[in-house]
């Protein structure tokens, strides 16, 4: 076939070698295995190789993100592109658009050295401070947060604690954001039809808040808890009949919506509500403020 008079096929497109493909990129294997190649993941930020690509089949998979597949599926997670765009521009040199941005290392400490000593009711009067900031009602964040005790390069500090469905917590206080193992997705089923998706607790906090005197069962919830967990939430997402994004408005969480939208028609992307806030706790943190004005502007 003539490919350069034709467009590729997503079969096709499929079939490219990916060891090349991601030479192309920039990205050479750490280590190499019989048919395993080895990377530091293109798609995450880490030290110790964790994405393989079998060059026998032509595979890959990423065991910290928990997902693989073929070419086609890496590049428009890498790209943050569709397939048609991937197709129409796909010619040996994938230049055309800027990559995936890869995941920032949220914890400030491998989350392994997290110990926690134990949780507790909400207390502490630098929590409830912090809450109030993020206009986070304390009768509902005592619905779904913990203050936690835990240990850090043995130190023990204090924390709002957010439980996923693995048992492990993500902590939050006005200076400090980290995880405790397992780290995992935050589900609540109430057997509804509609799914409401947030990437962090305090956009599912403040949700609940706008929404207190809703129904309880009136919507799922899924709390991601890291973008880099999508594709594990997505067995429970699309279970239901409409799915509705709330992911955070930087170039992770935007790419990760452009995703969901090629997956399928049951996604929805809602962060046009919080356009000019960088997520929707930011959005609810300045309702009612006045926007900043262009200085440079001159005067009517």
């Amino acid at each position: 076939m003539d490919f350069r008079s034709n467009r590729l096929t997503v079969s096709e497109a499929k079939e490219m070698d990916m060891v090349r493909f991601l030479s192309d990129l920039g990205h050479e294997p750490s280590k190499i295995r019989n048919n395993d190649y080895w990377y530091l993941s293109p798609l995450r930020d880490e030290k110790t190789p964790s994405f393989k690509v079998n060059r026998k089949l032509n595979r890959w998979y990423d065991h910290g993100l928990g997902k693989g597949g073929n070419l086609v599926d890496f590049a428009i997670l890498y790209h943050g592109c569709t397939v048609a765009e991937l197709l129409q521009n796909l010619s040996g040199n994938f230049s055309f658009q800027k990559p995936f941005t890869r995941q920032p290392l949220q914890e400030s400490e491998p989350e392994n050295k997290i110990k926690i000593l134990r949780d507790f009711v909400l207390s502490s009067y630098a929590l409830l401070r912090y809450l109030q900031q993020r206009r986070i009602p304390v009768d509902i964040a005592d619905r779904y947060c913990r203050e936690v005790r835990y240990e850090l390069n043995e130190k023990v500090y204090y924390g709002i604690g957010f439980k996923n469905d693995l048992g492990g917590f993500e902590i939050r206080n006005p200076y400090f954001k980290a995880s405790s193992s397992p780290k995992g997705i935050t589900t609540f089923d109430n057997s509804a039809n509609e799914v409401i998706v947030f990437e962090g607790f305090t956009d599912f906090l403040s949700f609940k808040a706008i929404h207190k005197h809703e129904p309880e069962d009136r919507f799922d919830f899924v709390v991601l808890n890291s973008v880099s967990f999508f594709e594990t939430a997505r067995l429970f997402m699309e279970k239901h009949n409409a799915i509705s994004l709330y992911l955070d408005r930087d170039t992770t969480g935007q790419n990760c919506s452009r995703y969901a939208l090629y997956l399928s028609s049951k996604y929805k992307d809602e962060n046009s509500l919080y356009q000019n806030h960088k997520d929707f706790n930011d959005w609810v943190v300045n309702i009612g403020k006045p926007q900043k004005k262009n200085h440079k502007q001159k005067p009517r």
